[in-house]
């Protein structure tokens, strides 16, 4: 049975070709790409040689066609994936800006994409990680239930939660973001946030106050991977911490380069490698990402990861 499970939205993502290009303008798109940040993490584990897991649901259409045969042939485990007829697969519209921000249009809240239910699990044995991420709880309220009595479930069965806040404003509207990822925080053992997100689920002004309300306030908390985009990683636990910069490949697109983040440094994890080792497979699977255009198109592969890794020192 898989290491690595996470449950969540399955989707195709429909870009602008260049930045600056906004979404109420005619214009050009480029697509279907496979996506959706759980997809995208999952994919990513299954690249760097690891049984991963999804659960999740996709329309009886060529969109779902599209996701199914990518999963399946990265090796993803999708026999919790329901394909579900008269429904569409979801949708995300995403453009980008010269800052580097983004604005979205998603298709999700009454798509395939939120409408997979919390499986029967008795027979999964030994689960190690559970990852979720923040879009999927924000979705769709009745999700957000299957996603939470899902995460019970493998707590149950000895997984270890693993939780990127992926906060999506565009998703959040006007749900209490404290309520809804306090349940997921009471489990989690590493969260794998961005700046902003960390001081936001803190409410704290500061970097260092914010790691040390974490790790006060939640005992299940071990790990701490503060995702820095192109200025790097900061890695804490509760007795070391340290930073790391960032190897130099030539960004297309920086979509979907934080779940493959999270996907190496988890892999690191399994393989017991020190943090440190964990931080630099976590950036090169970030790295490869960012060097192609869509979300999970960047030719990542243990190969691939161990020669970026090889061919230079990563830059502080």
């Amino acid at each position: 049975m898989s290491e690595i499970w996470t449950m969540g939205e399955i989707l195709v993502e429909i870009m602008r070709p260049r930045a600056g290009m906004e979404l109420s303008v005619p214009g050009e798109f480029l697509g279907p790409y496979p996506s959706g940040a759980p997809a995208i993490f999952i994919d990513t584990a299954a690249r760097l040689n690891h049984s991963a897991s999804i659960i999740g649901s996709v329309g009886e259409d060529d969109f779902g066609k599209c996701l199914l045969d990518r999963l399946a042939k990265d090796g993803v485990d999708c026999r919790y994936v329901k394909s579900i007829p008269g429904v569409s697969t979801g949708v995300a519209f995403v453009t980008y800006f010269e800052d580097g921000s983004r604005k979205f249009i998603f298709h999700i809240d009454n798509s395939a994409a939120v409408m997979a239910s919390s499986p029967s699990i008795p027979e999964i044995e030994q689960p190690k990680f559970f990852h979720l991420m923040g879009c999927s709880l924000f979705a769709n309220d009745k999700f957000y239930k299957e996603i939470i009595t899902t995460m019970g479930e493998f707590v149950s069965k000895g997984a270890r939660v693993s939780f990127d806040p992926n906060i999506r404003k565009e998703l959040l509207k006007n749900r209490n973001l404290s309520a809804v990822i306090e349940p997921v925080m009471a489990e989690c053992s590493v969260l794998l946030p961005g700046v902003e997100e960390l001081l936001l689920i803190t409410g704290e002004t500061t970097v260092e106050a914010a790691v040390d309300r974490i790790f006060n306030k939640y005992a299940a908390m071990e790990i701490i991977a503060l995702k820095k985009g192109k200025k790097g990683c900061n890695i804490y636990t509760r007795n070391e911490s340290f930073n790391l910069g960032v190897y130099t490949v030539k960004p297309v697109d920086p979509t979907g380069a934080g779940d493959c983040f999270d996907a190496g440094f988890l892999c690191g994890l399994l393989e017991n490698k020190p943090l440190v080792e964990c931080a630099k497979l976590a950036t090169a699977a970030a790295s490869l990402c960012t060097a192609a255009f869509g979300p999970m198109e960047g030719d990542i592969s243990i190969a691939n990861v161990r020669k970026l890794m090889e061919a230079e020192d990563i830059i502080k």
